[in-house]
């Protein structure tokens, strides 16, 4: 599995989403650069790594990251959360602080869920991308946006980042959608050790705010914080003060 180093400073691993690859973070890094050293992953299937032999499965991807960095805060976006949390639980002495950002222990509604997503959502991308990958896509791009102030401007920036390192595969795709529907870490929140945020887009139609304050509320050691105005993909509608919570985070942490 590759990845991408940048900057300078202590470290920080940086996993991307659903579809998307570390360079998706590239308004994160202009700000963050200058003071952290970036681990921007590609998961297997995805960018760099699209010829990577990891498999598909959290486990597996986050011993595979936790191999290839130093110890250090992780941050995850959307899909990248499921796998941040589950390293931070089995990699402690990997992970030092836990950034969720638009990430939730488990994606799909259930009944002691209701805060998810209706099954039906993924189960509609599922088929899409059986029968039209492309559209399958920008049908879950033009999802992210949704809410956010920016939504024009976040949708270019999504569609222009979501193949600039090649198109991801469509085994990485479907099992990143069965990882979606099916993962449910909420049982391993009440044993998370380290610091954790859950940084959310007030208007995030994907992952609800109230699914991470619920998730935040009952983890150990855990901040909340909210971007009003701001939709699944806040580091791109609103990258500075994203960067400045991410930066406050990290300088709080234990040395």
């Amino acid at each position: 599995m590759q990845l991408a180093v940048r900057g300078t400073g202590p470290a920080l691993v940086m996993i991307h989403g659903w579809a998307m690859h570390g360079g998706v973070f590239e308004p994160l890094v202009a700000r963050l650069q200058e003071q952290f050293t970036l681990h921007l992953v590609d998961l297997p299937g995805h960018g760099r790594s699209r010829d990577s032999a990891v498999p598909f499965t959290l486990d597996a991807m986050a011993s595979a990251i936790a191999a290839q960095t130093p110890p250090a805060p992780w941050l995850g976006w959307s899909l990248g959360g499921l796998v941040a949390l589950h390293a931070a639980n089995r990699h402690r002495t990997s992970v030092r602080g836990l950034l969720m950002l638009a990430a939730s222990p488990r994606f799909v509604r259930a009944p002691d869920w209701p805060l998810g997503m209706d099954d039906a959502v993924f189960a509609g991308f599922a088929d899409d991308l059986a029968h039209d990958y492309h559209a399958a896509v920008d049908r879950f791009l033009m999802l992210e946006a949704q809410g956010s102030d920016h939504l024009r401007e976040e949708v270019r920036l999504l569609r222009a980042s979501v193949f600039a390192q090649g198109e991801p595969t469509r085994q990485a795709l479907a099992c990143g959608l069965a990882l979606l529907r099916e993962s449910d870490l909420r049982a391993t929140l009440s044993a998370l050790s380290v610091p954790s945020v859950w940084l959310a887009g007030r208007r995030d139609r994907l992952v609800s705010p109230a699914a991470m304050q619920a998730a935040a509320a009952n983890t150990p050691a855990s901040t909340y914080l909210e971007v009003a105005g701001a939709g699944h993909a806040p580091f791109l509608s609103h990258a500075a003060p994203v960067a400045q919570a991410i930066a406050d985070f990290i300088g709080g942490l234990p040395a």
